[in-house]
């Protein structure tokens, strides 16, 4: 299975956290469970995404909760329209993004990330994702995407 975001088109594959062109970026992966209809990513984070020693900086959390819930959107639009993502590239900016820390979360071990479409609604949907450390919910995070479209904020 390939991931979401390399169904992205050169000209939307820049970003910092999913953009596979982006040679400093982070490069997650996201994949999409059809029959589950939910999305997941893992990712272990590097020594230097440290807030304080032994747990992971709050900005990547929140990075990596919005380029896997824009991912989720992606798919999550394109089964409700059912279309495919390989002939019919899909791709959302972030409306609004909210993060809940329910825990520190260790540096260390692989993270898990989950997320469900809440709403698919026109060119808007809303993404729940949720982080996992060990088994252990740390994050949860909520977000609204809007689609962009072919021509979207060329200079």
């Amino acid at each position: 299975m390939k991931a979401i975001q390399l169904h992205y088109p050169p000209e939307w594959a820049h970003c910092y956290g999913c953009g596979y062109l982006n040679p400093m970026g982070l490069h997650i992966k996201t994949y999409w469970n059809k029959e589950k209809g939910e999305s997941e990513t893992r990712f272990t984070p590097s020594p230097h995404h440290t807030a304080i020693p032994g747990f992971v900086y709050g900005g990547l959390l929140a990075s990596l909760v919005d380029c896997h819930s824009t991912a989720t959107a992606a798919a999550a639009k394109a089964q409700a329209e059912g279309v495919s993502l390989e002939e019919n590239p899909l791709r959302f900016v972030t409306a609004s993004l909210k993060v809940d820390y329910l825990k520190p979360t260790p540096l260390g071990p692989e993270l898990l990330l989950v997320g469900r479409t809440k709403e698919v609604k026109g060119k808007k949907v809303v993404v729940e994702t949720e982080l996992y450390a060990e088994g252990t919910l740390t994050v949860r995070g909520e977000a609204v995407f809007v689609q962009i479209t072919e021509g979207f904020a060329r200079p």
